[in-house]
């Protein structure tokens, strides 16, 4: 009883006085994109996970603030020996923007079982150094069910900052593409990913037009549900060697609904 009351708190928390997955500044997502600039702030969970290098703070992956001291990040993002800060609010990373926030780390845990040769379990949690106060540019996606499966061909739309085409340059602007997702029956066929997708993972994209790319690793895989939220339901963990946009290669997401129990097992005893 002690711990379903902790999970109560845990989801009070998430929703804050916003709720969770509702953004003031709803983006636009009426029509198919190759990649385009956000509306200022319509995904206020997206953050810039960045690292020191010799006094510069950079970007290097994407995540997902989940209530307002978590972020989600995917355990390839995480270098031991690094130090990490988190950017929230922001919109255009080499902008100074008012709207922004940076956070220190309290905490870094990466999954357990990451296995970066065969990328299973690619899956971090990231605890703030001290709780975030919600606003119209900072606020948390929802997550999803434990176990929910999303259906072939579902509208989701990844979110990052990476680069923009292969080999070029990271994008200054958070950009967003519509991602539809790929059923696991059609991503394990051998000339699609085969067995290195596995069940615990989401497949979007993979037209040879729109996809996620280097940069965006981390970042999140936006689906809304019926009550009009959006939920998290993937971790942008790996792509096409060959090419961002490879056809049949689509996007492959750790996929969140599988790691319920980790996410909130680890929120609570940290």
């Amino acid at each position: 009883r002690a711990d379903t009351m902790k999970f109560v708190v845990l989801a009070l928390l998430v929703a804050g006085a916003y709720g969770c997955g509702q953004p003031a500044f709803p983006p636009s997502v009426s029509r198919v994109v190759n990649g385009e600039d956000v509306k200022p702030h319509s995904w206020p969970w997206q953050i810039s996970l960045q690292y020191n290098r010799n006094g510069e703070w950079r970007h290097t992956c994407g995540g997902t603030l989940i209530s307002d001291q978590w972020v989600l990040t995917a355990a390839h993002c995480i270098s031991s020996g690094r130090q990490y800060r988190v950017a929230l609010g922001k919109h255009n990373l080499v902008e100074t923007e008012d709207a922004a926030a940076f956070m220190g780390t309290a905490d870094i845990i990466v999954h357990e079982g990451w296995n970066s040769f065969f990328i299973r379990n690619d899956i971090a949690l990231i605890k703030l150094e001290s709780p975030v106060t919600f606003s119209d540019t900072i606020m948390a996606a929802c997550l999803p069910a434990a176990n929910f499966v999303l259906p072939h061909n579902e509208s989701c739309y990844v979110t990052g900052w990476g680069r923009l085409y292969t080999g070029g340059p990271i994008a200054d602007i958070l950009q967003q593409a519509l991602l539809p997702v790929v059923d696991y029956t059609t991503c394990s066929r051998y000339d699609w990913w085969g067995s290195q997708v596995t069940t615990k993972m989401v497949c979007a994209g993979g037209d040879g037009v729109v996809s996620g790319c280097n940069g965006d690793s981390g970042g999140p895989l936006n689906c809304q549900n019926s009550e009009g939220s959006w939920e998290v339901h993937g971790i942008v963990s790996f792509g096409s060697g060959l090419s961002c946009n490879y056809a049949k290669k689509p996007t492959v997401f750790t996929q969140v609904s599988s790691y319920m129990d980790w996410i909130n097992t680890k929120m609570v005893s940290y």
